[in-house]
């Protein structure tokens, strides 16, 4: 028998089976204000099948709707775990017991054909290693300083030339496109020395990549939404559906990646020429597999988070114009203090520091629409959580970031509007929340190390496009549509039109 054929049998018998228990048990589901719907045998999983399309706003009312926005979720093949969105909870698992919640083998194994063992996808001594490589890098002054005139440069020698060209021609552009380009040549340049110009178009394997990575992300996140674990694996065993698809994407992502370790290797490093990918390469016990994985990791950090961030925020500040004037008024005021003139697309350290609106206005986008909206966990030796909640050995623990910005008990009852104000204290600086009950940039021992590297360049970028330039959303009445993949994105990207702003400021 043909492997589809068989695949197709599977599928009709398995929905058969479940068919005939949702009616069967139907009259015997349970709705608590402890969690999700159950149903005996199926635990969660017609209601998972029913809302999977909405997954994150539909454990977002489950969340909600519990004394301490915490759920237990079970459903066949062995999926058994807690979903979380307490503030408690969080910090439990990211610090005070950080070494009982690691990756864990489920998560690892969904994702290591495309990531690996790389940082984000790898346990105990493994991780450790390339934690300290990494850090070493991050924690340079050298490295903040090639950070703002790497982005000053790409900014005013490529994202404004497009962006104003568009304003001439008033053509309608996919801004959420060039924003990952922007971030792609970005990482490309700071973690391995390489620059590709994908924002300026120059080649298409370039392109080809970035096509590739997308899909590659895209379905290694949808084995999670599998109805039973196991069909994953049949699929790609037999190359089935979205895993051929998959198959053929991460080899097209993993010969770009050894091109550029083959080409960062083939020129003489120096001791004031370490990148990050020299760091590791340094290290002869590292496999080109190994390099690899780093490369990919990488780029999905450094790429598809700011880029989310900044085309969540843009969609935001077309919403909401008194924002964009308050920005605008805060930006002329830094601009004056300094003396000078809008031509100038430089902005110092200082400056953006100076910036506390702006970076309100960003932190207020994440918490509605964090880069990356739920992270997962494995428990190693079974536990209780601060609020009391049971957590099983082997069993899987979710903090739900999404939902924690959408929580009324973290964040009052304003918690569904977009509001930069709350961020700021009666000075007007914008201050810092426990990354426990904003979660975006992780917490604990795995903190992100590129945290101030990502608000120089979102900072960066968001002050010279809103200064000179309107970003006008098309069909902003209608919320854009979350393509769920490692990172939130927008289905279909953000198409706008560039409009030039009327310079206020002639010279000061």
């Amino acid at each position: 028998m043909e492997p589809l054929s068989l695949q197709f049998l599977l599928l009709l018998s398995l929905f058969s089976f479940c068919l005939y228990l949702y009616f069967l048990y139907s009259s015997q589901a349970k709705t608590t204000k402890k969690g999700f719907k159950t149903y005996p045998i199926l635990g969660a999983l017609p209601e998972f099948l029913k809302n999977r399309h909405r997954f994150l706003d539909w454990t977002t009312e489950v969340l909600g709707h519990c004394p301490t926005n915490t759920a237990v979720f079970r459903r066949p093949g062995r999926v058994h775990g807690i979903i979380t969105a307490n503030p408690l909870n969080v910090e439990y698992i990211l610090k005070t017991n950080f070494d009982n919640y690691p990756k864990g083998e489920r998560f690892i194994s969904l994702l290591e054909d495309f990531l690996g063992q790389g940082i984000f996808n790898s346990d105990g001594e493994l991780w450790k290693v390339q934690r300290k490589t990494a850090s070493y890098e991050f924690n340079t002054k050298s490295l903040r300083n090639f950070v703002m005139e790497n982005v000053r440069i790409e900014i005013s020698t490529r994202l404004y030339p497009i962006l104003s060209g568009a304003s001439e021609t008033n053509q309608v552009l996919d801004l959420q496109d060039i924003l990952e380009r922007f971030a792609f040549d970005n990482i490309c340049k700071l973690a391995f020395n390489v620059d590709f110009d994908c924002l300026g178009g120059n080649g298409n394997a370039c392109l080809k990549f970035m096509r590739a990575f997308d899909e590659a992300a895209i379905i290694s996140s949808q084995r999670f939404m599998y109805a039973l674990p196991f069909l994953w694996k049949f699929n790609k065993f037999f190359l089935l559906g979205s895993e051929k698809v998959v198959k053929t994407s991460i080899g097209i992502v993993h010969e770009f990646a050894d091109e550029i370790i083959r080409s960062r290797m083939a020129k003489k490093i120096d001791n004031e020429d370490q990148d990050l990918l020299s760091r590791f390469a340094g290290d002869r016990d590292n496999s080109l597999e190994f390099l690899r994985d780093i490369v990919i990791s990488f780029i999905l950090a450094g790429r598809d988070t700011t880029s989310s961030a900044l085309s969540w925020f843009f969609w935001q500040i077309s919403l909401n114009p008194q924002v964009e004037t308050n920005i605008i008024e805060e930006l002329e005021h830094i601009r004056a203090k300094n003396g000078k003139h809008i031509d100038d697309h430089t902005y110092t350290f200082e400056e953006l520091r100076e910036m506390h609106y702006l970076q309100a206005a960003i932190s207020e986008t994440m918490r509605l629409y964090p880069p990356v909206p739920v992270d997962t966990k494995a428990c190693r030796n079974d536990d209780y959580l601060p609020d009391g909640t049971f957590v099983g050995k082997h069993w899987f623990i979710s903090y739900h970031t999404y939902a924690m910005g959408r929580m009324e008990s973290i964040w009052g009852k304003d918690c569904g509007q977009f509001k930069p104000e709350r961020w700021l204290d009666e000075d007007r600086i914008c201050r810092q929340e426990s990354p426990f009950k904003f979660p975006v940039f992780h917490a604990g021992p795995r903190m992100c190390l590129g945290k101030d590297m990502a608000y120089i360049q979102m900072k960066s970028i968001a002050a010279s496009v809103i200064e000179r330039l309107h970003i006008n959303v098309q069909n902003k009445e209608k919320c854009p549509e979350h393509l769920l993949s490692l990172t939130l994105k927008m289905k279909g990207g953000m198409h706008v039109k560039v409009k030039k702003r009327c310079k206020k400021l002639a010279s000061i």
